[in-house]
């Protein structure tokens, strides 16, 4: 498996100071490769994150929106962060999706994850619940904070396209008031730039950036990174984006043409399509393979030999 650079180690040295990030760089929001009966393929997931980490990225996320975290059972969740480090991947580079809404059971896959060496985690809102009141959802989070392993520390998660659960900038910043030991930032996967450049001139919580055609804006007005599905395909030039403030136009381009179509899918395609590996679309139910019209212009975008 690829070994990181010292360049990278300080980076995991570096990238907090007391309980803020200050720089977070890019984590690669992990697709979750599948073997034919539905099981998870753990040597085809580690060589890929151990391979985006040499191609670049500071991180990788697992179990996030990208990664089918919420068809991800507790045990498989544990057996692939196990299976993950012992490859050869620092426990500092892995943030750890969240998805549930009984706070027992988030408490137990942070447990499991923080016994591990886990301490970073994309927290996903109640999702189930919705019009919720802003004082309920702030309660909840509370009470998870209160509930959970001291060691864990959170990155909010407002993607109100997927949870219908939107996390508005007051309930952002009460959190982050109210428990500054535990929100260590926010991922704001909402695609509104007016919303992303008002977290970040807050200067109150650092912001992560789940949309990629925004990158460039964010990481100048001094966002700390991002978590993001197309850094999988694309590890070095997402970084490029970061790094330099300067937009990559074709990259923007192929973003709107996966998120004009059911998103994980098109990803996967994509990435099977990229890498000449048919297994990388396998998906699990209720999420199904594209067909159709929409396979198609997935396919043209992405010329390649497995499905020539």
């Amino acid at each position: 498996m690829a070994s990181n650079n010292s360049n990278e180690s300080a980076f995991t040295i570096c990238r907090r100071t007391g309980d803020t990030i200050k720089h977070f760089g890019i984590s690669a929001a992990l697709l979750t490769p599948f073997q034919a009966n539905g099981s998870i393929d753990t040597p085809l997931l580690c060589a890929h994150a151990n391979q985006l980490l040499a191609q670049g990225v500071q991180g990788v996320t697992l179990f996030g929106t990208t990664g089918e975290g919420a068809s991800i059972g507790e045990q498989e969740r544990s057996a692939t962060i196990a299976a993950a480090i012992t490859s050869g991947i620092e426990s500092a580079r892995m943030t750890v999706g969240l998805c549930g809404t009984a706070i027992d059971d988030i408490v137990r896959q942070i447990r499991q994850s923080v016994d591990l060496g886990i301490t970073d985690f994309l927290l996903l809102p109640p999702f189930y619940f919705k019009d919720v009141a802003e004082d309920a959802l702030h309660d909840w989070h509370m009470r998870l904070f209160e509930e959970a392993d001291p060691r864990a520390r959170f990155i909010l998660y407002h993607i109100p396209q997927i949870t219908h659960v939107p996390l508005s900038r007051d309930l952002v910043m009460r959190l982050r008031q109210h428990a500054p030991d535990r929100v260590i930032a926010i991922k704001d996967s909402s695609g509104v730039w007016d919303n992303t450049r008002a977290l970040i001139n807050s200067g109150d919580i650092p912001v992560l950036v789940g949309d990629e055609r925004l990158l460039h804006k964010a990481a100048a007005l001094g966002a700390a990174g991002s978590i993001c599905g197309m850094a999988n395909l694309y590890p070095d030039r997402v970084r490029a984006v970061f790094d330099t403030h300067s937009e990559d136009k074709e990259l923007s381009a192929e973003v709107d043409l996966i998120v004009s179509e059911p998103v994980i899918p098109a990803l996967k395609l994509a990435m099977a399509q990229i890498s000449s590996n048919a297994a990388w679309e396998y998906i699990r139910p209720p999420l199904q393979a594209l067909t159709g019209t929409a396979r198609t212009k997935i396919l043209a975008a992405y010329p390649g030999e497995v499905f020539a």
